[in-house]
């Protein structure tokens, strides 16, 4: 079965801007987009209003991904989009409809101009549920945020894509982590910057002031450590210029700040098994608030 790319729409900005997003990734995979929208019962008690009605709701339902599709087709010609309306809450149907995808798509709202995320609860539950990779777009994202300025300083979709950004554990890499980082980077003719931010154990915090080799010292450990864990992939991956750094400091923070020269930030999320919350680390929830980029989360064992 050929997997798709989906891409959740409920009509708002951020769902549009995902929806164009998924489609640019989609003719860069060479597969197919769907285009979901789930549809909620209208509680009884609005169904008899006339504006509010079971068959407005639904018409507006329909008419949204019909022609967002439409749209869609006519500024991405070559690339297949259908559209399916699902039923049910909408973390769990999205959650559902991942489990075929190549990867699920879904917006997030811009906290502010500069940038940022402000995630909703149906994006963490997806995000903490699905075994399958899910990308966070927020509102406003445009195509040529992803591409270095022209010569003149002018944004355009026609320059070479920015680096593709990749949060690594480098103690405990994954390998669907680094795929998925360099197939990005490398379907965009990009580079890939992995960064490895690390903390310094209490211990030597009070003496790292007076003994400055010292965080020479484990900034040069976490350097072969991360070395040893891309060589292999840079070996797979010629092609892809390959930048490693390990700053130290919060990784969030060094990762957000990455972000804003990034095409894509790649994170990872460790898979837990309970079915309550939203588990997805400290590292990922502040780069999925923060990051000026789109971001793609990972889930691995």
């Amino acid at each position: 079965m050929v997997r798709t790319v989906v891409a959740g729409l409920d009509g708002s900005p951020e769902s549009r801007a995902a929806a164009e997003w998924a489609a640019r990734e989609a003719k860069l995979l060479g597969l197919p987009l769907k285009i979901v929208q789930v549809w909620e019962p209208v509680p009884a008690h609005l169904a008899q209003a006339p504006l509010l009605g079971t068959e407005t709701h639904q018409h507006w339902s329909e008419r949204i991904p019909r022609e967002t599709a439409e749209g869609l087709r006519l500024r991405h010609p070559g690339v297949e989009v259908t559209t399916a309306q699902l039923h049910g809450t909408p973390a769990e149907a999205l959650t559902k409809a991942a489990e075929d995808a190549e990867l699920i798509v879904l917006g997030s709202r811009g906290m502010s101009g500069i940038g940022g995320f402000m995630v909703g609860s149906v994006g963490l539950s997806v995000v903490a549920h699905t075994a399958r990779p899910v990308v966070l777009v927020r509102a406003g994202e445009q195509a040529a945020d992803e591409h270095v300025a022209d010569p003149a300083g002018i944004p355009s979709a026609a320059t070479p894509y920015r680096p593709v950004l990749l949060g690594l554990d480098a103690a405990h890499p994954d390998d669907a982590v680094l795929e998925f980082a360099f197939e990005a980077a490398a379907r965009r003719g990009t580079g890939l910057r992995v960064l490895y931010g690390w903390n310094l154990p209490p211990y030597y915090v009070y003496g790292l002031t007076a003994d400055a080799e010292l965080h020479d010292e484990i900034a040069g450990q976490h350097a072969v450590e991360l070395a040893r864990a891309l060589r292999p992939w840079r070996e797979k991956y010629p092609a892809v210029e390959v930048t490693e750094q390990v700053p130290s400091g919060s990784p969030g923070v060094r990762l957000v700040d990455a972000a804003q020269e990034a095409s894509l930030v790649v994170i990872g999320r460790r898979v837990r098994r309970s079915p309550f919350g939203a588990h997805i680390g400290p590292v990922a929830h502040a780069v999925l608030h923060h990051s000026t980029a789109p971001v793609a989360v990972v889930a691995h064992d």
